[in-house]
This record gives structure tokens, sequence and C-alpha cells, in this order.
């Protein structure tokens, strides 16, 4: 066989490799170890994903730890804010983060796709306190902020203690500073204290104390949502009674500031379709997650006003200056 026989064949089984392999592939970073909360929505968005036919293969999932979001948020606007394969599983609490200024860069860095569901946060009571209503509480704080010791899964400037406080801003309370608040570990716990007494109001996730309301141990005061949750649709949001403020601890997704607007569209709307999917809904519940939608503008809307409450409210209580 002469050399210009095996060039041009080997040329055909090149060009044929390059025809075969895709150009690029999808990829979706968690920015935590295995295991959390940020690789479950990497891994199940990214398995239906592919599953529904919505991306080209499988999605590939990086896990890349550090500063609770931080490493990763600054790997993407660093080295790949153009990227229009790559997706970042984020949360409220990355936003919480971003506004206390502990990532390198404000939410405008980057380019916000959507939010597919979210743990949905309550304001709950013991069933035998003297406090019945939303109402009652708010009056009682705003008569006597310290009246009432507050508590949730958080420390102070975490996410279930802005929620209150958003709730006390609602309402007029000026010195909400002054609130008390102690940190549990986890909103079962929480929940367990305030039954024996030692601390009157939790703020926390509905999935964390699912049990407890359940089994009517206590009083749901306020569901932080736009309607009422799928699971308990009789608990009251604070909406409906005057208060508007959501509390929702989202998960949804965030791609470079670069990206082109072409690709922006496509992953926003590869999201809502899978949204839209009733395997996404089933997976969502089973999880725990309400199913709630915010995509593209509104969602990059949502998601810089979130950062500028939170950043209010932080200075307020001291957490940043």
């Amino acid at each position: 066989m002469s050399w210009k026989l095996k060039g041009l064949r080997a040329a055909s089984v090149a060009v044929a490799v390059l025809i075969a392999a895709p150009v690029s592939a999808a990829e979706c970073i968690a920015p935590a170890d295995p295991g959390g909360g940020w690789d479950f929505t990497c891994r199940e968005v990214g398995r239906l994903l592919a599953e529904q036919g919505l991306v080209d293969g499988n999605v590939q999932v990086t896990n890349m730890p550090g500063g609770v979001g931080a490493v990763a948020y600054a790997n993407v606007a660093g080295k790949r804010a153009d990227d229009g394969d790559l997706i970042v599983a984020t949360s409220t609490v990355g936003v919480t983060q971003i506004a206390q200024g502990k990532y390198p860069g404000g939410t405008d860095q980057m380019r916000w796709l959507g939010m597919l569901g979210a743990d949905v946060g309550v304001i709950a009571m013991a069933k035998n306190s003297d406090i019945q209503t939303l109402d009652d509480l708010m009056a009682k704080l705003k008569e006597d902020p310290t009246s009432v010791v507050t508590s949730g899964s958080s420390g102070a400037g975490g996410w279930d203690h802005i929620r209150l406080l958003l709730l006390a801003q609602a309402a007029g309370i000026d010195d909400i500073d002054q609130i008390r608040w102690v940190q549990f570990d986890g909103g079962g716990p929480a929940v367990t204290q305030m039954m024996g007494g030692q601390v009157g109001v939790v703020s926390t996730d509905l999935g964390e104390i699912r049990g407890f309301v359940e089994s009517g141990d206590i009083r749901v005061l306020a569901v932080l949502a736009d309607e009422p949750v799928s699971a308990f649709p009789d608990l009251p949001t604070a909406k409906s009674q005057g208060y508007d403020v959501t509390g929702y601890n989202w998960r949804g997704f965030y791609t470079g500031g670069e990206v082109s607007d072409e690709d922006y569209a496509e992953w926003v709307d590869r999201l809502k379709t899978l949204y839209e999917s009733e395997a996404w809904q089933e997976t969502a519940k089973a999880s725990g997650l309400e199913p709630v939608w915010r995509g593209g503008d509104e969602f990059a809307s949502y998601v810089t006003e979130q950062e500028q409450q939170m950043a209010e409210i932080s200075r307020q209580i001291g957490v940043i200056q």
C-alpha cells in the first residue's frame, strides 16, 4: 500500500472521529462535596436533563467545594465566564454569602438561569403558646423586640434569621437588631427546644420540621411562599395575612457572566421544560422540595432583589459594615 493511500485513510479516520465526537458536553459544577444539597441539585437535574433528551449525552458533574460556593464562583468568573456548556448549582445560601461580601464579586458577575424548587420557610410556635397568629407575634415584637426568643438552624445573619427579620421589617419593626436569636443544629432541635419552653419561635424550612407539623405538636403561623404549599394547603401564607414576604431556600443555577444570549436562552428553555415535566415534579416532591419556577430575566431580578435585601439587613444587625 502506498504512503499516499495510507495517508488518505488516516485522514479519513481522523475526520470520522471528529464527526462522531460531540463538540462539547454539558457540565454542572456542584460547589460542595458529594452528598449535599448542591450536589443533589446537579446530579438529579443532570440525570433528568439527559433522560428527557434535553442535552446531548450525559451531564458531567464536577464537585468544587470551598468557601460555601466562593471557590466555584471565582473559578467560573476567572476561567470560564463565557462557557456556554457550563451551569453551576446554587441556592439562597449562596446569595446570602454574596450579599455579605463572602464571594469574590456580586450577583452581577454571573447570569442567573432559574430555580426549579425550594424548601419553603415557615414561622412556627408551640401549640400551647398564647401567640395565636402572625399578627400577634409581630405586635409583641413591635412592642418589645426582646420579648420573644427566636431561633433556627443558621447563625445570626444566616437565612433562617434573615427570613424572620424580613417579616419584622414588613411589620414596621424598627429595632430588628434587638430581636433575640439562638442558633441550633437543625430545625428539629430548634422545635424540640421550643416545645420545652427554652425559645419562643422557630424560623426554618418546612422540610426540616415536617413531622412536627404532621403530628400537630406545633402551630405554623406562616408559610413564606407565594401560594399555599401542596403538602399542607391549609397552612396560611404570610402574604395572605398582609406581609409581602417569601422565604424560599431555592435550588437553582447560574452560568458565566459572558455567556452569549443564545446559550443563556437555551439553558433557560431547557430548565423550564424540565421543570414542567412529570419526572421533575415527582423528583422534587419526593426530595421534600416544593416545585417553584422562576427563570431568565425574572429570576435574575429576583436574585438581585434578594442580594440587596440581605445586604441591608446584614448591615442593620452588624454582620457587615
